[in-house]
């Protein structure tokens, strides 16, 4: 009878974890069936733990604000300054990344900067001072900046470009659901302790930079060109051209290009200098960067300030502003995900300006969503339009990240993002900051501080929504002229042929 009944009493666990392991199987054949392969979906869940991190970061920051505040005794502008420095000294230290990203083994060097990225988590936990936390945070800054070039970089010799829109919807969801981590799990840790929270995010990090080293690096473009295959690494497919699917449209439809942006010669050697003035006189991509910091300077006042704004506008306790973020970044996953695949789509339908119409479209969206949900009282009320607002807001960022490789040659693609990182950053930086001496010294603090400010920052969302319209004149021509650039033999190639 007893070793009946402890046979009983063992078999409940297994039975019990026998539908985890069930629905754990079946989402992960659903996720490598969309993805097309386990290795495809080993590298895309990498680079979304990547993101993650950095996202989980920054909203760990804001979701810990009054316990800082408490444990500190500091202020919002103080909680401001945080997140600033990181994304000032991110934005600078990016610019050697992206020459990197141009010319070294990627996979090796964002592995090594994830090493140091939880290397500097784990000493924010231990700072005894607000000097010292304000210290660690110049250090994590540095080595975060590895993830936008490198990323975009791996991205665009990784995949096929008519699926990059898709596939930038799958890792910019990473980034999110590591927001929503920061909010909803190490924001709560962070009531108990602050410290804990920043440990909570330093663990997970040393694995992933070993996930990254185990990745294999992908032929560059122009290299797979000098072979003769054109095959990119993870192509399902097969027999990806050099062109990326706007390119050919553009060469189908007979745009010409602009003559003074066909770069000749050894492209991958240009100098940064020689690089930066380039990729700053393609119009659209000027337009874009623009477009994107104006994006992500609200994205970043969100996530430093919304958990307090929740608090005070609702009435609500920690728990449950954290869960109306949540509801925002639900929403923001629906729509990182729609958005790369409506870019596409538009794009397959030989649609040229696809993907700007849709970063268009949702910018100006988001612009309108947000107003009901600052000035209503209620979090009952406030729950939808939160969600449909995120939805909006950010399903305008897969397919922009998609355009940027649309007009950019292969060989600048790490460089090109570096720069449009750098200025980003800048806008990114100053959110948090201007976010908090606007409320506490132009509306007074408070509850109605934060609501007027959320109000008047959604300005750059509607500036955003303009210049993405804009750019739909500029962006066929300057599609053109990176397909021409791309056509032009490199040093590389000129051997291999």
């Amino acid at each position: 009878m007893t070793s009946e009944s402890g046979s009983s009493r063992r078999a409940v666990p297994r039975e019990r974890r026998a539908p985890v392991r069930g629905v754990w199987r079946y989402s992960r054949r659903r996720l490598e069936t969309s993805l097309g392969g386990a290795e495809r979906t080993r590298v895309v869940v990498v680079l979304a733990c990547v993101l993650a991190l950095n996202g989980a970061d920054t909203a760990t920051v804001g979701a810990s604000a009054t316990e800082l505040r408490h444990g500190l005794h500091i202020s919002n502008t103080d909680i401001g300054l945080l997140v600033t420095v990181t994304a000032l000294v991110a934005a600078v230290a990016t610019l050697p990344f992206g020459v990197l990203a141009d010319r070294v083994r990627r996979t090796w060097t964002l592995g090594g900067a994830i090493l140091l990225w939880g290397a500097a988590m784990a000493w924010s936990a231990a700072v005894s001072s607000f000097g010292e936390l304000l210290l660690s945070r110049l250090f994590l800054g540095a080595v975060t900046a590895a993830a936008g070039p490198l990323i975009a970089s791996l991205v665009g010799d990784y995949f096929e470009a008519a699926e990059r829109g898709r596939i930038y919807g799958f890792i910019l969801a990473g980034e999110l659901l590591g927001a929503g981590f920061g909010f909803a799990v190490t924001g709560d840790v962070a009531t108990l302790s602050w410290r804990a929270a920043f440990v909570v995010l330093a663990v997970p990090a040393f694995a992933i930079a070993w996930a990254a080293f185990r990745l294999p690096e992908p032929k560059r473009s122009d290299e797979s060109a000098a072979e003769g295959s054109g095959e990119l690494w993870l192509d399902p497919g097969g027999g990806a051209s050099r062109a990326t699917d706007a390119q050919q449209l553009a060469q189908e439809h007979g745009i010409e290009p602009d003559p003074a942006l066909v770069l000749r010669g050894d492209v991958r050697r240009m100098g940064l200098i020689s690089a930066t003035r380039y990729v700053l006189r393609v119009r659209t991509n000027v337009i874009l960067i623009a477009a994107s910091a104006c994006g992500y300077y609200f994205i970043a006042g969100v996530q430093t300030f919304g958990v307090e704004f929740a608090k005070d506008q609702y009435g609500v306790g920690q728990a449950l502003a954290n869960v109306l973020l949540l509801v925002v970044g639900i929403g923001a996953v629906l729509g990182v995900l729609a958005g790369g695949i409506l870019g596409d789509v538009l794009v397959r339908r030989r649609h040229l300006n696809g993907r700007v119409i849709i970063s268009a479209v949702s910018a100006a969206a988001a612009t309108v969503l947000f107003l009901p949900a600052l000035f209503t009282s209620s979090s009952a009320s406030a729950v939808g339009w939160l969600m449909v607002a995120g939805f909006a807001l950010s399903a305008q960022n897969p397919p922009l990240d998609a355009a940027r490789l649309d007009i950019m040659p292969p060989q600048l693609w790490g460089r090109a993002e570096a720069i449009r990182t750098v200025l980003r950053g800048l806008a990114q930086a100053l959110a948090p900051l201007l976010f908090g001496v606007v409320s506490d010294y132009v509306f007074g603090g408070g509850r109605f501080g934060l609501q007027w400010t959320f109000v008047l920052m959604l300005v750059p969302l509607g500036v955003s929504a303009f210049l993405l319209f804009k750019a739909l004149r500029t962006y066929p021509s300057d599609v053109a002229s990176a397909a021409a650039t791309a056509a032009q033999p490199s040093r590389r190639r000129r051997r291999a042929l």
